[in-house]
């Protein structure tokens, strides 16, 4: 089993690493880390904006952006840019892990743009990536809770 900050330096080290398997704790420490740092970022835009005030009225299209959102607004789309490739790679390796093809991947993406059935799609990927991965080796590579 992958701890946090393992699952975290592998996610970056195999950036674009589209074999193999990853496993579920891999999957969900990453993902936990994303978030974090999404919200991290999502904090720091609403306290360098100024506050709720300003949100709202942003909200109710009265006023611009403020510019202390600007920055960390930036820096919340860089993260996203920067993880997207990995964060697909990741995706790809843990179907694999589940003895199916990384092309489900494209798939689940499509079927996430039909308004209803896109929601279904995308709780069903989440219930599909909790389950164990199959156990020692498939086509794919070595069962990686046992590496």
């Amino acid at each position: 089993m992958v701890g946090f900050g393992e699952a975290v330096k592998m996610f970056f080290r195999r950036y674009t690493d589209f074999q193999g398997r990853s496993s579920r704790s891999e999957y969900w420490w990453v993902a936990l880390f994303n978030f974090l740092v999404a919200m991290v970022l999502m904090i720091l835009m609403g306290v360098m904006s100024g506050g709720l005030e300003n949100l709202e009225a942003l909200d109710s299209g009265g006023g611009e952006i403020p510019a202390g959102m600007m920055i960390p607004l930036g820096l919340l789309m860089l993260y996203f840019l920067a993880i997207l490739i990995p964060s697909i790679a990741l995706a790809v390796r843990r179907f694999h892990d589940l003895n199916q093809t990384g092309w489900l991947y494209l798939v689940f993406i499509v079927v996430g743009l039909i308004p209803l059935v896109g929601l279904l799609a995308s709780l069903g990927m989440i219930i599909w990536f909790c389950m164990r991965g199959t156990v020692g080796p498939n086509k794919y590579g070595e069962d990686p809770v046992y590496e």
